[in-house]
Order: C-alpha cells, then sequence, then structure tokens
C-alpha cells in the first residue's frame, strides 16, 4: 500500500504517519497482545508508525511489557481515562492518530477501515459497535439496551451529529483535529467531549462499523456504570445551551408573559374557570425564570463561542451582530423606569388615600414588579456579555500606538 495511505511530510518528527495509542492501568494480561496486533495492522497499512502507552500509573508488569515489545511509554499521573488518553494523543507524533483500550475487547487489527477513512478526508471516525457487531458477553445487557443508546440518542440532538454510537472506545482522528477540539475531560466523559467537540468545530465525522468481544482481562472493568453515566449526561446537558437553558428559557418566559398580559388589569373568567392572583404569580415566576434561563443559555453559547472558532450558532451570530452594551443599558433602563413608575404611581395613590386598602391595583403591581426586575437582570447581564464578547474580539490599536507610527 505504501505511503500514498497519507503523505507523509518533510520534517523528521512529522515522519510517523499513524500512532496507535493505548491507555494502560494494570493491564499485563492483554497489553501485549493489544502491542502485537497493533503493529500488525500498521504493518498492513505499509505506513511509519509507532505505538504508544499512555501508562496510568500501573503496579503490575505493563510497563515493562510495552518495553519489551518496543512501545513508547508515557506516564500521566491523574487518574481517569481523559487524561492518561490526552498525555498518550498529545505526546504522539503521527499524522493519524488511533485509539482503543488495551483490554484486547477491539480488534487493534482491525484499525484498517478506521486510518483509511481518515485518509479519505474525515477528521474524526468513530467505531460503532451496534451496526458492527456485538459479541456474547461483550456488553452488558443495561448498557447495549438502554445506557449507550439513550446516551446517544440525546447526544445526537444535543450536538446535531449523527454518530450512532457516542461512547465506541475504537476511534481514529487526525493530531490536526486533536488540537482543534481542545479536549479538557480527565473521566470517561472523554468519548462524549470528543465528538461534540468535533461536532462544535465543524468538523467532519464518519463511522465505521466495528466488532466488540468480551472484555479478556479477567477482572472488574475501571467502567462504573451510574457514576460514569452520569458524568456523559451531564456533560451532555452542560454543552448544550440550546436545550438546558434556551428552549425551555423561551418557553418559561412566553408562557409569562401572557399570563402577566391576561391579568394585568384584573381576574378573569375563561370557560367558566376563575383566573386571579394566584396564576399572576404564576406568570411572574415564569418570565422572571424563563428570562433568566435564556440569559444564562446566551451567555453559555457566547463562552462556547470563544473555545470554539468554527461553533455555528444562529444565537451567536444574532448577538455579535446586534448586540451592543449600549443597547442593552437602554433596554434595562426604560424596563427598570416603566416598573418604577408604575410603582411610584401606586405609592402616591396610597398616600393620597393615606394607606386605606388597594385590593384592585395588586394586579399592576406584580407587573411592575417583574418588569423592574427584568429590567435589573438586563443591565447586568449586558455587562457580562460584554465582557465574554470583548475576549473575542482582535485587540484594537491605542491612539499612542498610531501616533508611534
Amino acid at each position: 500500500m505504501g505511503s500514498t495511505l497519507y503523505p507523509v511530510t518533510s520534517e523528521p518528527a512529522r515522519a510517523i504517519v499513524v500512532s496507535a495509542v493505548i491507555p494502560c492501568l494494570n493491564e499485563e494480561r492483554t497489553l501485549g497482545v493489544c502491542i502485537a496486533k497493533a503493529k500488525r495492522a500498521i504493518a498492513e497499512l505499509g505506513v511509519p508508525g509507532e505505538i504508544v502507552v499512555a501508562d496510568n500509573g500501573s503496579s503490575d508488569r505493563s510497563v515493562e511489557i510495552a518495553q519489551q515489545l518496543g512501545a513508547r511509554v508515557v506516564h500521566e499521573a491523574n487518574r481517569g481515562y481523559g487524561a492518561v488518553l490526552r498525555k498518550g494523543i498529545s505526546e504522539s507524533l503521527g499524522e493519524i492518530i488511533v485509539m482503543a483500550d488495551a483490554d484486547d475487547s477491539y480488534d487493534w487489527e482491525a484499525i484498517g477501515p478506521l486510518v483509511r477513512k481518515i485518509a479519505a478526508g474525515y477528521d474524526l471516525v468513530v467505531g460503532n459497535r451496534f451496526t458492527g457487531t456485538i459479541m456474547r458477553g461483550a456488553m452488558p445487557r443495561l448498557h447495549r439496551y438502554f445506557g449507550n443508546p439513550v446516551l446517544s440518542f440525546i447526544a445526537r440532538v444535543a450536538f446535531r451529529s449523527q454518530v450512532g454510537d457516542f461512547h465506541c472506545g475504537m476511534r481514529a482522528f487526525t493530531k490536526r483535529a486533536f488540537i482543534e477540539m481542545q479536549l479538557q475531560s480527565s473521566g470517561m466523559e472523554f468519548a462524549t467531549e470528543m465528538v461534540a467537540s468535533a461536532a462544535h468545530q465543524g468538523l467532519r465525522i464518519g463511522e465505521v462499523p466495528v466488532t466488540l468481544h468480551p472484555d479478556k482481562r479477567g477482572r472488574p472493568p475501571h467502567l462504573r456504570s451510574f457514576r460514569d453515566g452520569w458524568r456523559h449526561l451531564r456533560f451532555i446537558l452542560t454543552y448544550a445551551p440550546d436545550y438546558l437553558y434556551l428552549a425551555p428559557g423561551i418557553g418559561m418566559l412566553s408562557a409569562g408573559a401572557m399570563l402577566e398580559a391576561a391579568l394585568i388589569r384584573g381576574p378573569i373568567t375563561v370557560l367558566g374557570l376563575y383566573i386571579g392572583i394566584h396564576f399572576l404569580a404564576l406568570g411572574s415566576l415564569l418570565a422572571l425564570a424563563g428570562f433568566n434561563l435564556l440569559n444564562l443559555g446566551v451567555l453559555a453559547k457566547a463562552l462556547m463561542s470563544q473555545r470554539y472558532a468554527g461553533l455555528k450558532s444562529r444565537t451567536i451570530r444574532i448577538v455579535q451582530q446586534r448586540f451592543s452594551l449600549e443597547a442593552g443599558l437602554l433596554i434595562g433602563a426604560v424596563l427598570i423606569s416603566v416598573g418604577a413608575s408604575i410603582d411610584l404611581m401606586l405609592i402616591e395613590k396610597w398616600i393620597t388615600r393615606y394607606g386605606s386598602p388597594m385590593a384592585g391595583s395588586v394586579h399592576l403591581s406584580f407587573v411592575a414588579t417583574t418588569v423592574f426586575v427584568l429590567g435589573l437582570n438586563l443591565i447586568f447581564s449586558s455587562f457580562l456579555l460584554n465582557m465574554i464578547l470583548a475576549e473575542g474580539r482582535p485587540a484594537q490599536p491605542s491612539d499612542g500606538a498610531d501616533s508611534a507610527r
């Protein structure tokens, strides 16, 4: 096949085309088999390659075995699947990185389709065990029929990605893509973060069917179903502000505003149902909570746009084109003025009546207070949004710098 698979650059440090990165924590029983298979696979591809074993503090003979078999060992003191993989990938020299576990559950001799798909122009290629083969006993039923499908479905919706198996541990990607993804997770959620980051950056993502074999280590796996499942879900929700903040925020704000508009002048009756002050309190709650969620969503999207240069977001595009601190302050000041004016009017009315009851003005008072708080929130959040957006703007030369030239 030769080096036509993927062009080798002239730089000595980049002469290696494929790096096989194997995370390791006490894997003496299966590590040697994985290294031998990876060597044969790279030889079959016909390109220069290397085996990198990323050790996470093994206390058995794993490191010794890796070195005896010619693998390069790098060490990561911070425990975690993501932490050790980031270390191994960062120190690898190949233009294409292939990663899979050290328990021989993924066939290292079958990395050819992943590498060839990368060579065809994909930035990240993820294995799919569900379109491939899951051998008997290779995956717990809870993971196979509930955990993986449900979390992958949620992730597909959240990140608008068509990847069918977000948690497959066998995948390939370019070193350039790894740098662009800016991965930070230290735990098992690293697998989800990789696909999510690639999607946010607009990278080209592909899939190939893979076979999952039973774990051959003869001991319990490092994976903990509920702990690691929650870490995956937590990551998905954190980096999906459209669904965590914006959608519920818009819904709650709209419902609250409609309730307040309908009840501003007093109770109403709809289809024989009395709708009074309690529903107005609900409307105020929904409006304030919805606005705050909407606010948080915009701020979260703005933060993500600083991290992911390739992020395509209609929300961020609108904010960047139309938002200004002055506009936010002005609208906030108007809302505060409206709310304060209504409250002052009600205070004046109460004084002229010598403190007598004013039951008919309770609805208007609720609306005034809601509008006042919305304006206050808008002013302070505008300062924060302006600060976040300023981080992404190029620095402008000062007058002194211009005069110096």
